[in-house]
């Protein structure tokens, strides 16, 4: 039994969601459009603003299908009525961030600046202030695609566990190490 695919998924209000013949969802709502093929064993009915996924049989294949495909439409579903944030936090002495045209100029202590290209669906806000670490701060209505970009520019300096130094998830908890310590 799959306890997160019998969950129904309620529309929000100014939320629709079309199912086309080709098995292919889409989803519109204030902050965007997402759409997503899915299996055609799956089935999707709508009644009165609630959504609910069905599968064919009890096979291991088919449940596994059922809770996949739900929380991917309910993903779907929170996106576009109120969209995902990811705030990233760089730690470590003359870090700096800064966005132009969907171009992310990142300073990580590296001999040159690396320059990444944000896709357009993905909102980037770059702020830095004196005293506190820069934040890089990303908003999309596709949770998948915000996830990738945010582990894309989290893999850039990965966090040592000595000093502590590198790109993290804000409130992100790091596993500290202690250095050698002076031989007597």
């Amino acid at each position: 039994m799959s306890r997160i695919g019998n969950q129904p998924i309620n529309l929000p209000e100014g939320v629709s969601l079309d199912i086309t013949a080709e098995n292919v969802v889409t989803v519109k709502g204030p902050k965007g459009e997402l759409s997503r093929e899915i299996n055609p064993e799956i089935k999707l009915t709508v009644n009165e603003g609630v959504l609910s996924v069905e599968r064919p049989t009890e096979q291991k294949r088919h449940k596994a299908l059922h809770g996949l495909y739900r929380s991917l439409i309910n993903n779907m579903v929170i996106g576009v009525h109120e969209g995902f944030k990811k705030e990233l936090e760089l730690v470590g002495v003359g870090y700096k961030a800064a966005v132009s045209n969907n171009i992310l100029e990142l300073n990580l202590g590296y001999s040159h600046n690396i320059y990444v290209a944000v896709p357009e669906e993905v909102k980037t806000e770059a702020k830095m202030e004196k005293g506190k670490n820069p934040l890089v701060t990303l908003h999309s209505a596709d949770k998948e695609l915000i996830g990738q970009v945010a582990a894309k520019i989290r893999s850039l300096r990965k966090i040592e566990p000595y000093k502590g130094k590198g790109v993290r998830f804000v409130g992100e908890q790091i596993r500290r190490k202690a250095g050698k310590t002076a031989a007597k």
